[in-house]
């Protein structure tokens, strides 16, 4: 074994011998080869330890050539899968990260390391420090880098800061993926790089295609927008998840999808984004698959009083399989908050057809008693849904909007106008009417 190892460590010393004459010369082919030769034979030898110790030297050795390092770390890394052990591989990462830190030539084959020994970590359990051995590196300033592989990073760090519930630092992550960057366009084809133009690397074999990443991306924001029940979001991301031309194209995969959208549209609280979105999910000719939530949708954009108890028997059991469905169950509080959104629409209804009405009656209509309608009614004030007065002495609810006098002197002045323009057009017909009959006469 000794001698196996002298005659390794001469022949290293012969090529380093060669590497010293290259590189003084500036020979970047015969550096380059006598940098791999070095490290073909240690691998050879198996002698992973001789390896770490003369890809650090090599990379420290005066003047060392750019070319160089770049080979020497690209060849390293064919070998850590062909390492003995865990630890070996580990270390061999180590050393190939410390010598690419803070080289920009060797940037992507850096980001690639780490990657691999995060992902070592998250199998032995340490979450966070996967986690942050991730945000060490900032992808989306790599000009070689492939976009698609960028984007895998950055959802890969995002998917992290989610696991160990980092949720601040996921939404700061998330935001450096813009979505628009998922919009291919197929019509513009690939052009060649020119003359001096930083050529893109092709991604890595595992890197998915970019339509897979988007649906990534969405789900990875759901989990986000999950953490702060914001339906609203969590509906445009399986929106987004919809629109996915794979997904379309096969019903066992958009059913699901249609059917959260659904859900997640009607948990969430009224306002100008979710009626417009309401409006636009009901002219979806697929949801006519499931009239169960056609009807359910149909009810909400009706302006008529909603029965909750009759509600819930009949949506109850659609409710409860949605856990079995893609995205899994919608939430603990969900029952609590649908029933709340039926209380608003019934609330916002009344509210319609209702200028002034009684408490008692109010609460009848809602199917609450005095105390609940008046404190949802007062949560809706609050939240600038609607306009309302309780007169509580006299259990009244006024829906009228109060005017000052400006509004009511403008409403006047517009009221006159519009009487004056009656006038106006009333006496235009009857001269015309005069004229018309005088021209008749005179025949």
């Amino acid at each position: 074994m000794e001698g196996k190892n002298a005659n390794l460590e001469a022949a290293i010393d012969q090529l380093l011998n060669v590497e010293k004459q290259m590189r003084f010369a500036g020979d970047v082919v015969g550096t380059k080869k006598a940098v791999s030769d070095i490290l073909q034979l240690c691998f050879e030898a198996k002698d992973w330890k001789s390896l770490n110790e003369q890809i650090v030297n090599l990379s420290k050795k005066r003047g060392q050539l750019k070319q160089a390092v770049t080979a020497m770390v690209q060849q390293a890394m064919q070998y850590i899968d062909e390492a003995p052990d865990l630890e070996t591989r580990i270390e061999l990462i180590k050393t190939l990260n410390t010598v690419s830190a803070g080289k920009i030539y060797v940037e992507i084959e850096r980001a690639r390391l780490i990657r691999r020994l995060a992902k070592i970590k998250e199998e032995q359990g340490l979450i966070s420090e996967a986690a942050d051995l991730m945000q060490e590196v900032a992808v989306e300033t790599f000009g070689a880098m492939a976009k698609t592989e960028k984007i895998a990073f950055i959802l890969e760090q995002v998917r992290l800061c989610l696991d160990r519930q980092d949720y601040v630092r996921a939404q700061i992550l998330s935001r450096k993926i813009s979505p628009r960057v998922f919009e291919v366009d197929t019509s513009k084809e690939k052009k060649k790089p020119k003359e001096g133009d930083n050529v893109v690397e092709e991604p890595p074999a595992d890197i998915p295609s970019l339509l897979e990443l988007k649906r990534i991306y969405y789900e990875l924001m759901i989990r986000y927008y999950f953490h702060n029940n914001d339906y609203l979001e969590i509906c445009r991301c399986y929106k987004a998840i919809y629109e996915i031309p794979s997904i379309r194209e096969d019903p066992s995969q958009w059913i699901p999808v249609l059917r959260k959208i659904c859900w997640y549209l009607i948990l969430a609280p009224h306002d100008p984004m979710q009626s417009s979105l309401l409006n636009s999910t009901l002219e979806d000719k697929n949801l006519s698959e499931i009239p169960k939530f056609k009807l359910l949708l149909k009810q909400l954009v009706t302006m008529e009083v909603i029965q909750w108890t009759s509600l819930w028997n009949l949506y109850k059991d659609e409710f409860e399989n949605e856990k079995n469905m893609l995205g899994g169950s919608l939430g603990d509080k969900a029952a609590e908050d649908l029933r709340m959104r039926i209380i608003e629409h019934n609330i916002l209804v009344v509210s319609k057809y209702y200028s002034r009405i009684t408490l008692k009656r109010l609460a009848e209509l809602l199917c609450l008693t005095i105390q609940e309608a008046e404190k949802h009614l007062s949560e809706m004030v609050v939240s600038k849904a609607l306009v309302a007065k309780i007169d509580r002495p006299m259990g009244i609810v006024c829906f009228q909007v109060a005017k000052d006098s400006n509004e009511i002197l403008n409403s006047w002045a517009s009221n006159l106008e519009k009487l004056l323009d009656l006038v106006e057009k009333s006496c235009h017909q009857i001269h015309k009417e005069t004229m018309v009959h005088k021209a008749a006469l005179k025949v």
